[in-house]
C-alpha cells in the first residue's frame, strides 16, 4: 500500500495531525469484515450504526465511548457440546471501533431482529456554531 505524505498539510494547517491519525488507523483495520455494519445519515445532526449481531445476546455485548472512540464488543462464549455437521454462522467474540467527529455523541442503542441499532447525534455547542460580528465605525 502507498504511504501519504502529509508535510505539506503540516506546513500550511493547524490542528490536522489528527487526520494523519484517522487515515493511518483506517487504513491498518484488520477485521473489517466481521460483524457486518452499515452507517446512515438520518437528518443534518442524526446518524445510526446498524450492526449485524445475530446470535448475541444483549448481556453478550458491551458498547463503551471515551474521548470520540466507540467501541462495541461482542463475547461470545462458545458451546462446547455442540456437534455441527455445517457451521456458517460465526460464534466469535469482536470488537469493532468507530471513531467519531468531535461533538457527536451516543444517544442510545437498541437491540432488536438481530441487528444492534447505536443512534448518534452531533451536538455543536453555541459558541462554536457560526454568529455574526458588528462592525464599529
Amino acid at each position: 500500500m502507498r504511504s501519504i505524505d502529509f508535510s505539506p498539510l503540516y506546513r500550511s494547517a493547524i490542528g490536522f495531525d489528527r487526520l494523519a491519525n484517522l487515515i493511518e488507523s483506517a487504513a491498518s483495520n484488520g477485521n473489517a469484515g466481521y460483524p457486518p455494519y452499515n452507517i446512515e445519515q438520518l437528518g443534518e445532526n442524526d446518524y445510526r450504526i446498524s450492526m449485524a449481531v445475530a446470535g448475541f445476546t444483549q448481556e453478550e455485548l458491551e458498547l463503551s465511548f471515551q474521548e470520540n472512540l466507540l467501541t462495541v464488543k461482542g463475547n461470545k462464549q462458545a458451546e462446547s457440546d455442540r456437534n455441527y455437521l455445517y457451521q456458517g454462522i460465526a460464534e466469535r467474540g469482536f470488537e469493532r471501533r468507530f471513531q467519531l467527529a468531535d461533538y457527536v455523541r451516543v444517544k442510545g442503542a437498541d437491540l432488536k431482529n438481530g441487528l444492534l441499532h447505536i443512534e448518534l447525534m452531533r451536538e455543536v455547542p453555541e459558541a462554536m456554531k457560526p454568529r455574526k460580528i458588528a462592525i464599529n465605525g
